[in-house]
């Protein structure tokens, strides 16, 4: 089940940490995260699996940067979320994906017990300018059934920006 935004906002600083947290940013069952204004693109033109690949950063300006297609453009939110009895979810609002944007390709799914950051994988189908602090996305929080583990992570547990891939760790020993 989907919680509310009422749940939301009593959850808050309890099973539910989002910081900063806006009141204004709080939908009948989601709250609107913000970009940040950092963006990273990998500087190879191949990726490989099993190699960590080097990135460089961009700053997006108040007068905004432009998308280019086909680049695929790691960001972040603003806010830092945590869960301790719910499952955390990531979409896109509908107004980013009507200008043809999508603000994560695959992982819109998060752990309960996750802490940290959201990396955004960002692609646009056509040039499109964004900028700094925009609500991108949403989260909403399903409850959880049975006994469960909290999110456990070598790789993007507690973050403190911008993840990059990390599948290379899963092929060594």
């Amino acid at each position: 089940m989907i919680i509310s935004g009422r749940e939301i906002r009593r959850l808050l600083g309890k099973d539910i940490i989002i910081d900063p947290y806006n009141p204004l940013q709080v939908g009948p069952n989601s709250y609107n995260l913000r970009l940040h204004n950092e963006l990273m693109v990998y500087n190879e033109p191949v990726l490989d699996m099993k190699k960590e690949h080097t990135m460089r950063s961009i700053i997006i300006p108040p007068e905004g940067f432009v998308l280019q297609p086909g680049v695929l453009y790691l960001g972040r939110t603003v806010e830092f979320t945590a869960t301790e009895r719910h499952v955390p979810m990531l979409e896109g609002r509908s107004s980013i994906g009507r200008l043809g944007m999508f603000i994560h390709v695959t992982a819109g799914f998060g752990d309960v017990g996750f802490r940290g950051f959201w990396t955004l994988e960002i692609f646009s189908i056509q040039p499109l300018r964004i900028y700094p602090n925009v609500e991108i996305c949403q989260i909403f929080y399903h409850t959880i059934e049975g006994a469960y583990d909290h999110y456990v992570s070598n790789k993007y547990q507690n973050n403190r920006g911008i993840q990059p891939s990390m599948l290379y760790k899963d092929f060594t020993p």
